[in-house]
C-alpha cells in the first residue's frame, strides 16, 4: 500500500493532495487569508459574558466574536489565568512551569459569570474554525502537538491513546514519558509512538516544549487579538499526523514550499528526506499525478462506486444525507439480497472516503438498499467502522436501523470541503444555445500567428482542453504540423481538463503567461 502526498502552489495558497494507491482519500486547500487556524493560540479580550448559555464571546480579531462555553475552560483555568497576567507584567523570566504553584481546579458545575468579566484578557485556542455564520470556536485547556505527544501544560497527567491497545507497551509509554516530562506538563502519547524508542520521543517532547516557550517570550509583549502561538503550514500539520513508513513520495511544485517541508522532515524524520521530491514538469502537477479529474469526479451530488451503483449526496444546515442506489449492478448478481449486499459493501467503502475526502462533520444519515438477513445488515457495520479506522477525526457510526438508516457523527473542526463540479458554459452562459463552438481554434491560430509573426516570441506553449488538444494533434498531417511548416518551431501543446473547452492560454519560454489581444 502506498501513500504519496501531491502539494501544488495556487495564487492564494495551495493545494494539498494524498493519494492512497493512486486513489485520492484526502484533499485541502489552504488559502494565504485564513488566519485562524486549528490549534492556533491567541491572546482574546472578553467582549461579552451570557448567563444564559454559560459562555462567553471572546474578541480574537475576527469578523464575528468568537464562542467559548463554561466547560471548555478547563479544571486549571484559574492557574492559567494567573500564569498569564504575570507574564503580561513581566514577572515571568521564562515559559518553565517546574516552580508554578498550581491552584485548586474550578467547580465543573459553575457559572461563567463567576469566573469571567467584561474586556478580561485571557490566553485562547482555536478547537473549531469559523463555520458558515459562526465565529471560531475556543478553548482554555491548551495543547501543543507534536508528531509522537501532545504537550498539556499545567497539568501533570500522562495518558496514552485508547488505539494502542497492547497492555505491555501502554506500561512502557507511561513509565517512558513519566521520566522525562518536565514537571507541571501533562502529556497525551499519540498513537503513532508505538514501538517508538526513548530518544524519539525525547526529542519530540524536547520540540513542543520549545514551542511553548517561545511562545511565552511572545505573550509577554502581546497585544489583544495577537496570536501567541501559531499551527504550522497545512502541509507539515499533513506530514506530522500522517507520515509513516507506508509514505513512498512527497511532491511538491513551488519551491519555498518545498524547502518548508525538507526543513519539517529532516527535523522530524531524516531518514524520509528523499521521498520530498521538487517538480518541475511543465504540466500541473495535479495533471501529472491524475487528481485533477479525480477532484471533479468525486465532489459532485451523484458518485458513482466501484462495480456499478451510485450514491446521491444531499448537504443541509442540519445535517448530510446519502442514498445508495443499484443502478445498473441489479443484473449482475443472483438475486435482490445478494445484489443489495454487494452494492452495499461498495458503498460503505465510497462513503468513508467522501466522508474524508469533503471533510463532512456533523451527522450524516446513510439509506443503504434494504437487505433482509441480519447478518448481512451486521456485515455492512462492520465494513463501515472498518473502513472509517484510519480516519483522523473522531466519529461514532450505529447500526442500521430497521428501516437500513446508518447513523453517523464525525467531527468538524473546520468548514466543509466543498467544490463546484457543475459549471456554467462559457460559451452559451447557461441559455443552451451555442454559436459555432470551433471558433475556439481561430482565436487560438489568430493570436499564435501574432505572436509568431509580429511578436517574434520563441517557444511558447498552448495550454487547451483535451479535446481542443485532440483536435490539434490528430492525424499524421496535424494543424500543429502545419504550424511548424508555416513558422519553422515547433509548438508544445499542454492538455489541461481544469479548463473549460473553450479557453485557452499561452505562456512564454519562462512558464510566464502572455496576455492575448
Amino acid at each position: 500500500m502506498s501513500n504519496e502526498l501531491i502539494i501544488n502552489s495556487t495564487q492564494n495558497g495551495c493545494r494539498i493532495a494524498l493519494l492512497k494507491d493512486k486513489n485520492l482519500v484526502e484533499f485541502h486547500h489552504e488559502e494565504d487569508g485564513n488566519k485562524f487556524t486549528v490549534g492556533d493560540i491567541y491572546l482574546g479580550t472578553v467582549r461579552k459574558v451570557v448567563q444564559g448559555l454559560n459562555a462567553a464571546f471572546i474578541d480574537i480579531g475576527y469578523e464575528k466574536d468568537a464562542f467559548l462555553h463554561y466547560l471548555d475552560l478547563g479544571p486549571k483555568y484559574n492557574t492559567l489565568q494567573d500564569y498569564t497576567k504575570r507574564t503580561l507584567n513581566k514577572n515571568n523570566a521564562s515559559g518553565k512551569l517546574d516552580k508554578l504553584n498550581i491552584k485548586p481546579d474550578i467547580d465543573k458545575h459553575g457559572k461563567i459569570t463567576d469566573v469571567l468579566s467584561k474586556n478580561q484578557q485571557l490566553l485562547v485556542q482555536v478547537v473549531k474554525e469559523p463555520i458558515s455564520t459562526k465565529g471560531p470556536r475556543l478553548s482554555c485547556e491548551l495543547s501543543i502537538p507534536g508528531r509522537y505527544l501532545v504537550l498539556v501544560p499545567f497539568s501533570n497527567a500522562v495518558n496514552v491513546s485508547k488505539k494502542i491497545t497492547s497492555n505491555e507497551e501502554r506500561k512502557r509509554l507511561l513509565r517512558l514519558v513519566s521520566s522525562i516530562k518536565p514537571q507541571n506538563f501533562g502529556v497525551i502519547i499519540r498513537t503513532v509512538a508505538e514501538g517508538k524508542e526513548v530518544k524519539e520521543l525525547d526529542a519530540d517532547l524536547r520540540n513542543v516544549v520549545s514551542i511553548w516557550h517561545q511562545g511565552m517570550e511572545t505573550l509577554k509583549s502581546a497585544k489583544p487579538k495577537d496570536r501567541v502561538i501559531g499551527e504550522m503550514g497545512k502541509a507539515s500539520t499533513i506530514l506530522r499526523d500522517v507520515l509513516n513508513e507506508s509514505f513512498d513520495n512527497i511532491h511538491i511544485d513551488d519551491q519555498a514550499i518545498y524547502d518548508e517541508v525538507k526543513t519539517y522532515i529532516h527535523k522530524i524524520a531524516p531518514d524520509k528526506e528523499k521521498i520530498v521530491k521538487l517538480f518541475s514538469g511543465k504540466a500541473k502537477i495535479f495533471e501529472v499525478f491524475g487528481v485533477e479529474k479525480q477532484i471533479k469526479t468525486a465532489f459532485g451530488q451523484s458518485v458513482s462506486i466501484k462495480g456499478g451503483g451510485y450514491l446521491i449526496i444531499e448537504h443541509t444546515e442540519a445535517l448530510h444525507v446519502i442514498d445508495v442506489n443499484s443502478g445498473n449492478k441489479s443484473n449482475k448478481e443472483d438475486g435482490q439480497e445478494a445484489t443489495a449486499l454487494s452494492v452495499n459493501i461498495e458503498a460503505a467503502k465510497e462513503i468513508a472516503r467522501q466522508l474524508r475526502l469533503r471533510d463532512m462533520g456533523g451527522i450524516i444519515v446513510v439509506d443503504f438498499i434494504d437487505m433482509k438477513k441480519m447478518d448481512h445488515r451486521k456485515m455492512i457495520y462492520k465494513v463501515m467502522k472498518d473502513e472509517m479506522a484510519p480516519d483522523r477525526s473522531k466519529f461514532t457510526v450505529l447500526p442500521l436501523s430497521k428501516f437500513g438508516l446508518m447513523q453517523i457523527t464525525r467531527q468538524r473542526v473546520r468548514p466543509e470541503m466543498n467544490i463546484t463540479t457543475k459549471e456554467l458554459c462559457p460559451t452559451c452562459n447557461g441559455t443552451g444555445k451555442i454559436n459555432a463552438s470551433i471558433v475556439i481554434s481561430d482565436q487560438i491560430d489568430r493570436n499564435v500567428d501574432h505572436l509568431m509573426t509580429t511578436q517574434n516570441e520563441k517557444d511558447i506553449v498552448v495550454v487547451l482542453h483535451p479535446f481542443i488538444y485532440a483536435y490539434y494533434t490528430a492525424g499524421t498531417f496535424s494543424r500543429r504540423m502545419k504550424w511548424y511548416f508555416k513558422y519553422f518551431k515547433w509548438i508544445k501543446l499542454i492538455e489541461d481538463s481544469s479548463m473549460a473547452v473553450t479557453e485557452f492560454k499561452i505562456l512564454n519560454k519562462f512558464g510566464e503567461e502572455i496576455e492575448l489581444q
